[in-house]
């Protein structure tokens, strides 16, 4: 399939395109960036910073990638933006580029986000995560695979969120989030992520496990140390160990437990 170029298309001579790449009307892509076979960039999108974009990437309408990070510590460092492939990026979505030298903004592969989402310098996206629309990530944040964003998700800097959690919209987070947990609210969690656990064949034995591990860390009077000691040593699971593991390497400690769960916070 041949290259499309809309014709009233801002694209640099240097510019890498794979084969089979669409690029709309008014779209602006500035040298030094590189965009992988079957992309397509929808109208009025700008691609700048030396962003390399991988294959079967959908960009959306109106959408910023790779402009300068809104930090106050930017002083024109070399740096750029990296996505893989098979992403879908919607309408005004902005991923802006590392502050510091050689460091790289990053989104995985297969992520889906929505309108008016917006990723901050420095933020690095596992894959098959799903960002509802106007999700705030400030920078450093790290989320990982297959997490779901409710709309409006707001996360302060170097706050991480783990595999396979979700927020519900309009979360505020300043903590870190544990894989597998619902976060709600400021900086609480309210139980498992069941319904994507489930979707995603995660055993119904290995749920029970995670949420005992969950009983453990919130409800069973021990301080986190204690809970994370008592979990290595009683299960042998790699979910268990990817839970521990995470707690363990906080910094900026994680969620506390909602006190006010109703039935509604355990599907």
């Amino acid at each position: 399939m041949s290259t499309h170029i809309h014709a009233t298309a801002q694209v640099d001579p240097s510019v890498n395109l794979g084969d089979g790449v669409r690029i709309g009307p008014y779209v602006v892509i500035e040298a030094g960036c590189a965009l992988g076979e079957d992309c397509e960039v929808r109208a009025h999108a700008v691609i700048t910073g030396r962003s390399v974009i991988g294959p079967r990437n959908q960009i959306g309408y109106g959408a910023i990638i790779g402009a300068e990070p809104q930090d106050y510590a930017f002083k024109g460092a070399d740096s750029r933006v990296e996505i893989g492939s098979g992403n879908r990026i919607r309408e005004y979505v902005t991923i802006h580029r590392a502050t510091k030298e050689g460091g790289a903004t990053r989104v995985g592969n297969d992520n889906f986000l929505m309108g008016g989402v917006h990723l901050g310098h420095d933020v690095q996206i596992g894959n098959q995560a799903i960002l509802a629309n106007n999700t705030l990530l400030s920078g450093y944040v790290q989320i990982g695979d297959k997490v779901f964003l409710g709309g409006g998700t707001l996360v302060h800097q170097f706050t991480r969120i783990g595999t396979l959690a979700i927020t519900r919209g309009g979360t505020r987070l300043g903590k870190d989030v544990p894989p597998y947990f619902m976060a709600v609210a400021t900086n609480l969690v309210s139980g498992l992520n069941r319904v994507g656990l489930r979707r995603a064949g995660v055993s119904h034995e290995t749920r029970r496990a995670l949420q005992e591990a969950y009983d453990m860390l919130y409800h069973a009077n021990l301080n986190v140390s204690q809970a994370l000691h008592e979990l290595r040593h009683k299960f042998h699971l790699p979910e268990i160990a990817n839970l521990v593991e995470f707690v363990a390497q906080s910094k900026r400690g994680i969620c506390r437990a909602r006190q006010d769960v109703g039935e509604d916070d355990d599907e």
